[in-house]
C-alpha cells in the first residue's frame, strides 16, 4: 500500500456522488495526505441553465479556498479558464493552474519533504507532468473523453495523447479502454472498478427501513441510481415503460438533460438525487437494477460503478449492450431496443433468486480496498510485473441457473480481450 505521500488528485468536484476516484482517494487517505483538485477546465461552458449553475457553484468553491474534507484530505477549486483555446489563453490557463497547485502543495507539505504523486483522472493536463517534482504521475482513464458531448474532440485527443506519452503509469478501467490506449502505450494496465461491498450488501443482510418515497410505489420495481445525462437513453426507458405499464421504474439522480417525457408516465418515478448513505435502503425495495446507456462510442467504453453496486446489493440487472456487462451475463440480461428490453425485464422478474446473497457473492472480492492494493503495487513497483496478468473478477460468471451460478475457470495469463456487441 502507498504510504507517507502527498497525493495530488486532479478530478471532478468532490462534493458529488462517489465515483471511482472518490473511493480510491478515501482509501489512500488512510496512509497519505490527499490534495483533491476540483478541476473544471476541460470543457468550455455554454449559456444554458445547467452550465450557468455549475459555473456559479465553481466560483463559490474558488472563493472558499482550500477546504478540509477529513483530517488527511483537502479540496481546492482553482481559478481556471474553462475550455481555454488559443496560445495566449492556454498559456495563462496552465500557469494559473500550476501556480495554485504548487502553492497548496507547499502549504500542505511544509517541512515534511514527503514524496509527491500526481494522480490525474482528467485527460487533458499533460503540462502538469513534472510540474511538482513528483515521483509518479498516474493517468487514470475511466472514460473515452474524446467522445464526450460538448468537448473539443481534436483538442482533447491531442492533449490526452501527450498525457499518455508522458505519464509514468497509465491505468484504464475497462477492456475497451485498455485496447484503445495500448495502441499508443503498450504498458497500459487494466484495473476494473471495485465496489463498497459491505455498504451495498447491507441491503440484503439486514432489514432496512423502506424509504418514505418508495412506500406506495407498486412492485416489481426496477431501480436506476446515478446522474441522468446525455449518456442515458431516456427514450428507450419511456418506450419500455409504456410497453410494461404494470412495472415501476424508479430513477434516483439529478437531471441534466430533457427526460423525453418520462415525467409524464405514471409508472416512472423521478425521485431526484438521494444521499449515498441511503442507497442500500432503496436497493432493498427494488427487484432489479437498470443500466440505461445509449449506444454510442462513448458508452461502449464505460465500466459502470453502479453495475458492481447493484450486484453487491444482490440485484439482477437489465442493461443495454455494454462490453463490460457481458462479463456478468446471467445475473445481467442485455437488450438494446424496447421490446427485447421489456422481455428481459419479464425474465428477470420471473427468475428472481430466492437469496440475494447468491448474486452478491459475484463481486464480494471486488472491493475498493483490493483495487487500491493492486494499484499501489503498480504505481510503486512499476508496471512490467503486473502485465503478466489481466485484471479480472475472482471467477467469471457462467450461465444463470435456478439455484446457483456456475463459475468458469479463469486463465489469468490469457490476454485481455472483449467481445464486440
Amino acid at each position: 500500500m502507498i504510504k507517507d505521500r502527498l497525493i495530488v488528485c486532479i478530478a471532478s468536484a468532490w462534493d458529488y456522488d462517489p465515483t471511482s476516484k472518490h473511493h480510491i482517494m478515501k482509501i489512500l487517505s488512510r496512509h497519505n495526505d490527499i490534495l483533491w483538485i476540483n478541476y473544471h477546465g476541460s470543457r468550455r461552458p455554454t449559456v444554458n441553465a445547467v452550465d450557468l449553475k455549475d459555473m456559479y457553484t465553481a466560483l463559490r468553491r474558488v472563493a472558499s479556498g482550500m477546504q478540509r474534507i477529513s483530517p488527511s484530505m483537502v479540496q481546492l477549486t482553482p481559478l481556471v479558464i474553462p475550455g481555454a483555446s488559443g496560445a495566449g489563453l492556454e498559456r495563462l490557463h496552465r500557469r494559473m493552474l500550476i501556480a495554485q497547485i504548487r502553492r497548496a502543495v507547499s502549504l500542505l507539505n511544509g517541512d515534511k519533504k514527503r514524496p509527491v504523486q500526481v494522480w490525474s483522472f482528467a485527460p487533458d493536463v499533460p503540462y502538469l507532468v513534472g510540474a511538482f517534482n513528483e515521483e509518479r504521475f498516474v493517468y487514470y482513464c475511466v472514460d473515452e473523453y474524446r467522445q464526450f458531448e460538448g468537448f473539443d474532440k481534436k483538442r482533447m485527443a491531442t492533449a490526452e495523447d501527450e498525457q499518455i506519452d508522458r505519464a509514468d503509469v497509465v491505468v484504464t478501467a475497462s477492456a475497451p479502454l485498455l485496447n484503445s490506449k495500448r495502441q499508443r502505450r503498450g504498458d497500459t494496465v487494466l484495473v476494473r472498478h471495485g465496489v463498497d461491498f459491505d455498504h451495498f450488501a447491507s441491503s440484503w443482510r439486514n432489514p432496512l427501513p423502506v424509504p418514505e418515497d418508495m412506500a406506495e410505489i407498486p412492485r416489481p420495481i426496477f431501480g436506476y441510481f446515478g446522474l441522468i445525462h446525455h449518456w442515458v437513453d431516456c427514450a428507450l426507458l419511456a418506450a419500455v415503460a409504456r410497453i410494461r405499464p404494470h412495472y415501476s421504474f424508479v430513477l434516483l439522480g439529478d437531471r441534466k438533460v430533457d427526460v423525453a417525457g418520462l415525467d409524464k408516465l405514471d409508472n416512472v418515478h423521478l425521485l431526484g438525487r438521494r444521499p449515498y448513505e441511503e442507497l442500500p435502503s432503496y436497493a432493498s425495495v427494488c427487484d432489479a437494477g437498470l443500466m440505461l446507456f445509449a449506444d454510442n462510442p462513448m458508452t461502449r467504453n464505460v465500466n459502470p460503478v453502479k453495475m458492481y453496486e447493484y450486484l453487491a446489493a444482490g440485484l439482477p440487472v437489465v442493461s443495454t449492450p455494454l462490453p463490460e456487462a457481458q462479463r456478468f451475463a446471467g445475473p445481467i440480461r442485455i437488450a438494446g431496443t424496447a421490446e427485447p428490453f421489456a422481455v428481459a425485464c419479464d425474465e428477470t422478474i420471473n427468475n428472481q433468486p430466492t437469496n440475494r446473497e447468491r448474486i452478491s457473492r459475484i463481486v464480494r472480492n471486488e472491493t475498493w480496498q483490493s483495487k487500491v492494493e493492486y494499484l499501489s503495487d503498480i504505481v510503486m513497483s512499476g508496471v512490467e510485473p503486473i502485465l503478466r496478468t489481466a485484471s479480472r473478477p475472482a471467477a467469471e460468471v457462467g450461465p444463470w441457473q435456478s439455484e446457483t451460478f456456475v463459475a468458469e475457470p479463469v486463465d489469468e495469463a490469457a490476454p485481455c480481450t472483449v467481445e464486440t456487441v
